[in-house]
């Protein structure tokens, strides 16, 4: 099965609009590699996150503010054959995201931020405290650069995976 690459931007949008984590990868000041799992929220080709105000991760950034954000949709195992370990794949989608983090320090904004988090998994806009909004670390990071990918679907004018089937 193949690797087909998503270029509907409905199709990424409706990915980053219902996703509920993605892995952000930095690289600290010898080059070492370091992937956080984070909760996210998404809004006109902004991804918004957040953290404590200080850490590992925040002074990683101070060095190099490059980050790639991925996302992966629920994964299925499917097959062609039971019987055949090579014809065994994953069937998801992902994203993969560069971009460059900016902090931001306005209070209110970083209010309206917060909610854009938060709608990623509720239906429901929030208050915060003050120390609450000054004690936490909002990154914004415009998209760069966006690809998209679907693994272990059939491509829609093919019939050779008709036989492929969901575990």
């Amino acid at each position: 099965m193949k690797t087909y690459s998503i270029d509907d931007k409905k199709k990424i949008e409706e990915i980053l609009k219902t996703e509920k984590i993605c892995y952000v990868g930095f690289s600290d000041e010898n080059g070492v590699p370091y992937v956080l799992p984070m909760n996210y929220g998404y809004e006109d080709d902004i991804i918004y996150l957040h953290s404590a105000p200080e850490g590992k991760v925040v002074r990683i950034l101070e060095q190099n503010r490059n980050v790639c954000i991925t996302f992966c949709t629920h994964p299925n195992l499917i097959w062609q054959h039971p019987d055949v370990a090579c014809s065994y794949r994953m069937q998801c989608a992902s994203i993969v995201c560069n971009g460059k983090v900016e902090f931001e320090e306005d209070l209110a904004e970083k209010e309206r931020i917060l909610n854009i988090i938060m709608r990623q998994y509720v239906d429901k806009e929030f208050e915060y405290s003050e120390p609450a909004i000054k004690n936490v670390k909002v990154w914004i990071v415009p998209i760069d650069t966006i690809t998209a990918k679907e693994f272990g679907v059939r491509h829609p004018n093919s019939a050779f995976y008709e036989n492929v089937k969901p575990l």
